[in-house]
């Protein structure tokens, strides 16, 4: 097991075995064949080929396609074939900030492939023994990746609402940081990956930000998403990350940035360089 083994598990996505959401002419996102013969019973909705999955051109605008698009996921969750509702909106875009073409349900972003952001927060303590870290452990009846670990605050970037704005909401709904310290947060840097899984394609950037701490200053999770967090110390951070695959993976990639701001994997380190190029350059190619 290594860093780079932590990466790849996040870009393991072959282009080869999905068919391309197009819009206008333009390429929005990936869809597997499977999602792709459901979507074909909505022939007024979706066009679908071989090769692509197109969206009916007579629909034009935002609300327009939102509103013709709805209804297919919601029925799709309600047969099982989308197997989560989470019942908040994402864009459908190109890039973050761009026009969106419309909005979808969040647990349809990834069957669809489409672009996605999200935020996490490295909540951080200078101790007189070094750096530790706060780490949450995810409640056993999430959904998604049960009783691995996460960062201390994390949360995907819906439609309405700014980065720092998101955080300090997730930070107050995950970790009860009042609003005034949440909004000291410093934004640091992003990474993007993209993981192909059963569900599709989560083709997704993280806008990564750090919150410097006080040393007697405890989370306590609000919305039931957390059992326990812990503070540890940045050595052991590192050691499971690289060790174990005990993290939700993709803070497998968070980690591994913080591990290289600090220094901990630095130019001695046999993969550095290896490990800088996989983790600021996967994921960033464009969907065609």
């Amino acid at each position: 097991m290594s860093y780079l083994d932590r990466i790849r598990t996040c870009n393991n996505f072959d282009p080869t075995v999905y068919r391309s959401w197009h819009i206008n002419g333009e390429t929005f996102g990936r869809i597997q064949s499977d999602f792709a013969r459901h979507l074909a019973n909505w022939s007024d909705i979706f066009h679908v080929t071989d090769t692509h999955v197109i969206l009916n051109p007579s629909l034009q605008g935002y609300a327009e396609r939102t509103a013709a698009v709805a209804p297919v996921f919601r029925h799709l969750y309600e047969t099982g074939v989308i197997d989560t509702w989470v019942d908040e909106a994402f864009p459908v875009t190109q890039g973050f900030g761009e026009q969106a073409a419309l909005e979808i349900e969040r647990a349809a972003a990834n069957f669809l492939g489409i672009r996605t952001f999200g935020v996490h927060l490295n909540g951080l303590v200078r101790k007189a023994d070094g750096i530790h870290v706060w780490v949450g452990t995810r409640s056993l009846d999430k959904p998604f990746w049960p009783g691995q670990l996460d960062q201390m605050v994390a949360g995907g970037q819906p439609v309405g609402i700014g980065l720092l704005e998101n955080v300090i909401k997730e930070a107050q709904e995950e970790a009860n940081v009042p609003a005034q310290l949440a909004q000291q947060a410093q934004a640091v840097g992003s990474i993007s990956y993209q993981q192909a899984s059963w569900r599709g394609l989560d083709n997704s950037t993280i806008y990564v930000y750090d919150l410097w701490l006080p040393e007697d200053f405890v989370p306590e999770n609000t919305d039931g998403e957390v059992i326990r967090f812990e503070l540890m110390p940045l050595a052991e951070i590192a050691r499971l990350t690289e060790m174990t695959t005990d993290f939700k993976d993709n803070c497998n990639l968070v980690n591994i940035d913080l591990l290289l701001r600090m220094g901990w994997i630095d130019r001695q380190h046999p993969e550095h360089a290896a490990i800088l190029q996989a983790l600021y350059s996967a994921g960033n190619q464009e969907i065609q």
